[in-house]
């Protein structure tokens, strides 16, 4: 059954403009045809098209479902952009598919990229959940200053994944299943040192995450892989 984001249909039974082209446009759906919809708050509605030309797609909800949670915590993922976006758009589409909560790019000392615009990646997060099946949408912030972020207040567990040798412990090792978790992955350069050591002093756990240098998109996937696992 072909899935649709609707985030306003508590208020509004027309699929939103963009979904409402998909539907008549590519897919040539009729009035009767069944649908399901996902509000990105945490439920899907199955749902019958009423009304179908040139610019509307109205619907009539038959059933609402609210979707029971995949994973025990809050996933918090913390990202310095790469120069080549593609990459970290895939990392933005894996991620979901795989399951997380909220994502931020950081501007670190070594940041590759400084201005990111989040237009096309709010557009894969939403392609991610309906691909998915998932009804909750991920939370998406711009480019925030790392000394910033690191002293903001956050439930849980605080972690941040460097290449430095200083002691470390993985991350499967440490993790409490069940609590919230933010890590930050760092750019290609990795975090300055002043970097890693004000994320320590703000409470921050310095973690390993295996015997590999990865790359920061897979970095970044490994560990949202690897909380999803301890938590399903």
């Amino acid at each position: 059954m072909h899935v649709f984001f609707t985030p306003d249909i508590d208020h509004s039974n027309a699929l939103p403009e963009e979904e409402a082209s998909h539907a008549i446009r590519v897919l040539r759906l009729q009035p009767g045809d069944e649908v399901m919809l996902t509000d990105g708050k945490g439920c899907f509605y199955k749902a019958e098209i009423s009304v179908c030309d040139k610019k509307h797609c109205l619907v009539n909800i038959l059933e609402k479902q609210p979707q029971a949670p995949l994973w025990k915590n809050h996933i918090h993922l913390a990202v310095a952009p790469t120069k080549n976006m593609d990459r970290m758009e895939w990392l933005a589409e894996k991620a979901t598919e795989i399951g997380l909560d909220e994502i931020t790019f950081l501007d670190c000392r070594y940041s590759e990229r400084k201005v990111i615009k989040t237009e096309r990646i709010e557009k894969i997060l939403v392609s991610a959940i309906k691909q998915s099946l998932k009804a909750r949408l991920p939370i998406l912030h711009g480019m925030t200053d790392f000394n910033k972020f690191v002293s903001q207040p956050f439930s849980g567990q605080k972690f941040i994944a460097h290449c430095y040798k200083n002691e470390r412990k993985e991350l499967r090792d440490v993790l409490v299943p069940g609590e919230d978790a933010v890590v930050l992955i760092g750019p290609e350069g990795d975090f300055s040192e002043e970097e890693v050591s004000l994320a320590l002093s703000k409470g921050f756990t310095p973690i390993s995450l295996g015997p590999s240098r990865l790359r920061t998109e897979t970095a970044a996937l490994v560990a949202v892989h690897t909380i999803n696992l301890l938590n399903y």
